[in-house]
């Protein structure tokens, strides 16, 4: 049998060339799908991976209860000293907790399409680049604590205008020189930074957004909850680092993931009935050459398999297709969702998955041809044709 469905769909890829047009449907159909599906996950691929980096398992942040996001969050200076006072946070090398309190606001900026946008502005405090030993300076100087200066990250000028040392930004109180740049290798690439207390006063602001601690170690972090969230003064909800940002993300990649497949859905009904009426095609086309087989002992069964392979192959060859467009369009471009900026990513788990979509419809869109091709009764099959 194995040898049979060997032999019959050898002869059915031979007969391609016969009806190359026929056999482009499903190619093209399914290269469209596959691209237009794995082009949208990218952005939610590149999303997880960015926001994956984002944090440090051994830091924690503080934000007040309820806070759907930094912005969001309130945190009186008070309220701020308690939480800089819990058990478990490591001290800097004064004896000082290693902690900072920080802020977080929009600033209006254009991108360069020229639309109006909203870039992310950071407090740093004292402690805020000991806290994060991944943050460097790699053009310019940093910011200096009480002046209105403010840094700008690597990412930030792929995707705004005017984020270049030496270019000013307008904040309520006027206008703040970009002095330097920096890198810290995942979201805050895209954010502005600039002096806390400073930053505050100009966007009269009294309460910080959040504090950020690092702790002792991150075995360290259920004590230090326990300290926070039992203590009746505070209103607050601690998070390791990297949890809180998986919360936050965790509405806006569902959204994107639903809709892109909702989309992949409807584009691949579509290759699935371009797919059938090419195999149906091929079945007709073939009809005495399948005929024939059955004639001289070849089995309905491998005949059925290789009208199914015919539509497997066919689209595989698509889905490789679309996927390699996807990857050579977008795999590490540059993207931004509000003021995140991270890289866009075809990773080999979307390719994975491209070869199943592409089975899927292959397996579907062969299935009923194959069974045609399988029961057609020999003699009405040479009389057809």
């Amino acid at each position: 049998m194995l040898r049979q469905i060997f032999i019959v769909s050898a002869i059915n890829l031979r007969s391609l060339k016969q009806r190359p047009w026929a056999s482009l449907v499903v190619v093209v159909g399914m290269a469209c799908v596959i691209g237009v599906l794995l082009s949208m996950l990218s952005l939610t691929e590149g999303m997880l991976a960015a926001y994956d980096k984002t944090g440090d398992p051994s830091r924690a942040l503080v934000v007040s209860t309820g806070a759907l996001g930094e912005g969001n969050s309130s945190i009186a200076r008070d309220k701020a000293r308690l939480i800089m006072d819990a058990p478990g946070i490591a001290k800097a090398p004064d004896g000082s907790p290693l902690a900072d309190a920080g802020m977080n606001t929009g600033v209006p900026v254009y991108r360069l399409n020229g639309r109006q946008a909203y870039n992310n502005l950071r407090g740093f405090g004292p402690k805020g680049v000991m806290l994060r030993p991944e943050f460097h300076i790699v053009s310019g100087r940093m910011f200096r604590p009480g002046t209105r200066e403010l840094i700008v990250g690597v990412a930030a000028k792929t995707q705004f205008k005017g984020m270049t040392v030496g270019d000013k930004v307008i904040l309520p109180d006027g206008e703040w020189p970009i002095v330097g740049s920096y890198s810290t290798g995942d979201l805050l690439d895209g954010q502005l930074v600039g002096d806390t207390e400073t930053v505050m006063k100009a966007v009269r602001k009294t309460a910080y957004n959040s504090v950020l601690v690092r702790l002792t170690s991150p075995a360290a972090f259920p004590a230090f909850k326990a300290a926070l969230t039992t203590n009746p003064a505070l209103a607050v909800e601690p998070y390791l680092q990297r949890e809180w940002y998986k919360k936050i993300g965790a509405d806006m990649f569902n959204f994107f993931k639903v809709l892109a497949y909702g989309i992949g859905i409807i584009l691949a009904i579509g290759a699935l009935f371009g797919c059938l009426n090419t195999m149906y095609a091929a079945v007709a086309a073939r009809a005495r050459e399948i005929a024939t087989l059955r004639a001289i002992g070849y089995g309905a069964f491998p005949v059925a398999v290789s009208v199914i392979l015919e539509a497997v192959i066919l689209s595989v060859a698509g889905a490789a297709i679309g996927a390699g467009m996807a990857w050579a369009l977008y795999d590490g471009a540059d993207s931004a969702f509000g003021s995140n900026v991270f890289k866009l990513s075809v990773s080999p788990a979307l390719f994975g998955l491209a070869l199943i979509w592409a089975v899927t419809v292959a397996l579907l869109g062969g299935l009923l041809p194959s069974i045609r091709a399988a029961r057609r009764p020999v003699v009405e099959a040479l009389r057809a044709t």
